[in-house]
């Protein structure tokens, strides 16, 4: 028998409500809340699930972080060689040396000794042009793939439209790799609960409707998987809450003049090698990087006056919460309830960099949940979106300027520890054994060794 994780992004005891098929799933076994850490965003909250550990020893201290070592912005990095830490497969392979594993969009899968991986990979064209693909091991599994599914639908994983299409692929491929390889464990990634709940928020319409649209979606791979005798877990990394006041921690640091930036072609970049100060917004959290000790105080005391600043973590902080480690800001801000972090700079949005109206998550100094709109103040950005589309089909480079620098229109945010239960991220179990009311994301790694072993004497 199989254990088979499903990474449900922003399952809560509010989504699974409309979702009668994971219900169901969980009707045989059992359904518990599962306390997340902080940052309680993907790559952290993934690591500690397969490491058992806390950020600050696994290293993964958010989406991304400031590589002092580089010089430069790291966000959505790949190498699993950046998660420190014995992971759950390698724990496992000690007495089953011929586990099978496979990784099917989990985060930091490059790289990783698992048997099977299918990740998100575009083809980066040396003009600057991007196409959709994914990279998978073995290599033929890609075409295998492709062929029967069509390409992996980046366009609908991340971007203004982001939807169904991308998790719909993921289940789908899932189906073909259980079928094909018939691995022993597997983790799967279902990210479309993410992104109507950070448009509208958590209790709105759209997010209610996103619920049942993946439970759909979800009811063929399940029915599969009860058919095999798999034991699934599924589970979330956090749960989204409603927000209503981003705030530009950046600016607030550039108005005091800690942030610099240098210019380029009448564009404003931010200037990490000279600031004394500057943040990578994270959702609700953002690593402020100070470079002069004697500075620490002065931008602890700034930041706790930006009016949607809860909290700002110094080295003490961070070490109570299990977050210090060496990629960590020298301080930690973290947003009121109904707050987030945008990442901008600039202070004139027409010295603005390109990116900032793009899909562009390598290059900006933060997180972007504006990428999931079309620019609503444009009366002309969805023509303008589909010429530029059709060019890029043509072989012909250009931009895709069509993200709004206004971050009113999002709606949901996480990161931060919840406060209401109903957006605590939830644990469910098809099998009865080990029932408990409550984990805690640490306990995850040792829950899925025991399934393994039940599984396996089964």
């Amino acid at each position: 028998m199989s254990v088979v994780v499903l990474d449900v992004v922003g399952l809560t005891p509010r989504t699974l409500t409309h979702m009668p098929s994971l219900r169901a799933t969980a009707g045989t076994g059992f359904t518990a809340t599962l306390d997340t850490v902080l940052p309680a965003v993907t790559c952290s909250v993934q690591s500690t699930f397969l490491t058992g550990l806390m950020p600050a020893q696994h290293g993964i201290v958010g989406n991304g972080w400031y590589d002092r070592d580089m010089g430069e912005f790291a966000f959505w990095r790949q190498h699993n060689a950046l998660v420190q830490g014995e992971k759950v497969w390698q724990t496992a392979r000690r007495t089953r040396p011929g586990l099978k594993v496979a990784n099917i969009c989990w985060w930091y899968a490059m790289g990783a000794d698992v048997d099977i991986t299918v990740t998100p990979r575009p083809v980066y064209r040396y003009d600057g042009r991007k196409s959709p693909d994914c990279y998978t091991v073995p290599a033929e599994l890609r075409d295998t793939l492709t062929e029967e599914l069509g390409p992996f639908p980046l366009f609908d994983y991340w971007g203004p439209k982001a939807g169904l299409a991308s998790s719909r692929w993921i289940a789908d491929a899932t189906r073909r790799v259980l079928a094909d390889h018939d691995p022993d464990l597997t983790f799967v990634y279902l990210p479309h609960l993410d992104y109507d709940l950070q448009r509208f928020g958590p209790d709105s319409p759209q997010a209610r409707t996103a619920a049942r649209e993946l439970d759909t979606v979800l009811a063929p791979l399940l029915d599969t998987l009860a058919a095999r005798g798999s034991t699934v877990v599924a589970l979330s990394e956090y749960g989204i809450t409603e927000v209503r006041r981003p705030v530009d921690i950046n600016r607030a640091l550039r108005r005091e003049g800690l942030l610099n930036v240098y210019t380029q072609q009448g564009m404003e970049y931010l200037d990490p090698w000279t600031s004394r100060a500057f943040a990578t917004p994270d959702h609700q959290l953002s690593h402020v990087y100070v470079a002069d000790p004697d500075d620490v105080e002065r931008v602890r005391e700034l930041l706790l006056k930006v009016e949607g600043i809860d909290q700002v973590l110094d080295r003490d902080d961070q070490a109570k919460a299990g977050l210090d480690h060496p990629r960590t800001g020298e301080l930690v801000a973290v947003a009121a309830a109904d707050s987030w972090f945008t990442y901008y700079y600039w202070l004139d949005d027409d010295r603005a960099p390109d990116f900032a109206r793009g899909v562009e998550i390598h290059r900006k100094p933060g997180y972007d949940p504006a990428e999931l709109f079309f620019d609503p103040a444009d009366p002309l950005v969805m023509a303008r979106a589909a010429m530029s589309v059709a060019k890029l089909k043509l072989g012909i480079r250009g931009t895709l300027s069509v993200v709004p620098t206004d971050p009113s229109c999002v709606r949901g945010s996480h990161g931060r520890l919840p406060d209401n239960p109903e957006d605590t991220p939830v644990l469910l179990c098809s099998r009865p054994m080990h029932t408990r009311d409550r984990f805690h994301a640490t306990e995850v790694k040792e829950f899925l060794l025991t399934c393994l072993d039940d599984a396996k004497s089964d």
